[in-house]
């Protein structure tokens, strides 16, 4: 790189940060962390109509769960670029000087038609089956005619003047050449809306100037704005920045883009942190989705991550969002990650509440339901691929007697009688009344006693303390309920037997 990079992440505080948002945010923190550059993070919200509560906070805390930092944005302001905030530079009149340029070249200009002439205009251009483009009719119009309207109360829009027939071209990191001709871009567009407030294409090419951008990494769906902004960086003489067009994410179920109506999938990365996804796993598949390394290696931390990125390997085609694989993934890191860390990250999961599994849980005290956490974890560490699933398997623990069994099941399966089964509950009933903490010792001695073995000896303790023919080893469950509930448990199965 011949520049010092500087990339920048620019969210709309219109809604929270989802998994388009996440890609976006990933990619750029990956390109700068790789080239030893700066990562800005800078807030659009010139929307205001659209701007949620707490969207701006709800972008800074979920990248930060994810793992993912920046070196400037609102909290770490660079007096040489600050403010990060879109209404804030709008409030000092820097993008207006700049629409005052352009209109003194001539190359803006003052549009005064109403929303029912634009109406009419798009319903005549559909009825003789033209695209749609705005037809310039306030182009060149006089200052004389300019006067007049606004002595009817019309506020004026600013729109930007396309040349006729050009080309607007570039070299895209992710695609290759790509090539726009100004008569195809739908007319003349506006830059500065009637409330004096710079549209999206106009005040991005200015900050991203003004904040010495080199690299502009996002969703392909900007590509057909790309033009539009060129056009402005030539207009005002200024070198444009290198443009990566990252893949879209697609539902591989409707082979369409991912979209907020595609229930099957969650949308928002708070959600996957709330069903307990590792923010290490969700670094990971992000980072898989319209990219990958060389080789066939798919869990990488995201040191690793940073040392073997290549931009060059960005894919042209949609990236598929997989959720198996996904699901996989966080399995693999929670297989890999230690008991302690794991029940850490539960409990704070608990403490936040956000699920029916983590409410429930919160009517245990927090030493209790510590060990609980982490006694479920030493059984399900290795089968489970959320922390849900370890919130769930604990309740069920802790309530069991509150559960029914239906033990006939187990007397229906062949070759198992009342009586083995019961002579193998009653055996284990025994030596834990007599104070045997060693579970696993005691199951394997009833076998010697009894003569019982295999499925016969297992079935039946699974049934009595899950309610489940299979069931992982149930001697670690055991250790899970104590000796008072394991007698319970024992009892209530040999009483139903009788």
């Amino acid at each position: 790189m011949d520049k010092k990079v500087r990339v920048r992440y620019a969210p709309s505080p219109t809604g929270f940060l989802h998994i388009g948002n996440a890609q976006s945010a990933l990619f750029n923190y990956l390109f700068a962390c790789h080239f030893d550059g700066t990562m800005v993070l800078r807030i659009e919200d010139t929307d205001t109509k659209r701007n949620v509560e707490n969207g701006e906070a709800s972008q800074r805390d979920n990248l930060h769960w994810l793992g993912i930092d920046w070196d400037e944005g609102p909290n770490k302001p660079n007096p040489k670029y600050a403010p990060y905030r879109q209404s804030e530079r709008n409030a000092q009149g820097i993008y207006h000087k700049y629409i005052q340029e352009l209109l003194d070249k001539g190359i803006a200009y003052k549009d005064y038609t109403t929303e029912e002439e634009l109406k009419e205009m798009r319903e005549r251009q559909r009825a003789n089956k033209e695209a749609p483009h705005y037809d310039g009719r306030w182009y060149g119009k006089s200052e004389e005619e300019q006067k007049a309207a606004e002595a009817k109360g019309l506020k004026p829009t600013i729109r930007f003047h396309f040349p006729k027939n050009h080309d607007y071209e570039w070299d895209d990191i992710a695609r290759g050449h790509v090539s726009f001709n100004s008569d195809n871009l739908g007319g003349d567009f506006i830059i500065e809306k009637s409330d004096g407030m710079p549209t999206y294409n106009f005040a991005v090419v200015v900050d991203d100037h003004s904040m010495d951008i080199t690299h502009v990494l996002r969703g392909a769906d900007h590509i057909s704005n790309t033009p539009k902004q060129i056009a402005i960086y030539e207009a005002l003489g200024w070198e444009h920045p290198t443009f990566c067009h990252i893949p879209l994410i697609f539902n591989p179920k409707t082979g369409k883009k991912l979209s907020k109506r595609d229930k099957d999938t969650l949308q928002f990365i708070s959600e996957y942190k709330r069903h307990g996804y590792l923010h290490e796993a969700i670094f990971n598949f992000i980072a898989f989705l319209g990219w990958s390394p060389k080789g066939e290696r798919e869990i990488y931390s995201k040191d690793e991550l940073i040392k073997v990125y290549d931009p060059d390997r960005m894919s042209k085609a949609p990236a598929y969002f997989d959720q198996k694989k996904l699901d996989w993934m966080n399995g693999q890191y929670i297989k890999q990650m230690d008991i302690d860390e794991l029940t850490k990250r539960t409990m704070e999961l608990v403490a936040e509440g956000e699920t029916d599994e983590a409410k429930r849980l919160q009517s245990i005290p927090e030493d209790q339901l510590e060990d609980l956490l982490k006694k479920t974890l030493g059984v399900h560490q290795r089968d489970v691929e959320k922390l849900l699933e370890v919130m769930q398997y604990a309740w069920d623990y802790y309530n069991v007697l509150n559960q029914e069994f239906d033990y006939d099941q187990i007397l229906a399966k062949d070759g198992f009688t009342k009586e083995d089964v019961t002579a193998v509950l009653q055996n284990l009933r025994a030596k834990i009344a007599e104070g045997r903490t060693d579970y696993a010792a005691a199951i394997k001695e009833v076998g010697k006693e009894t003569g019982i073995k295999g499925r016969y000896l297992w079935f039946p303790l699974n049934f009595a303390f899950t309610g489940a023919i299979s069931a992982p080893q149930i001697y670690q469950i055991m250790d899970i309920y104590g000796e008072q509930t394991n007698l319970a448990l024992l009892d209530r199965m040999i009483d139903a037997l009788k």
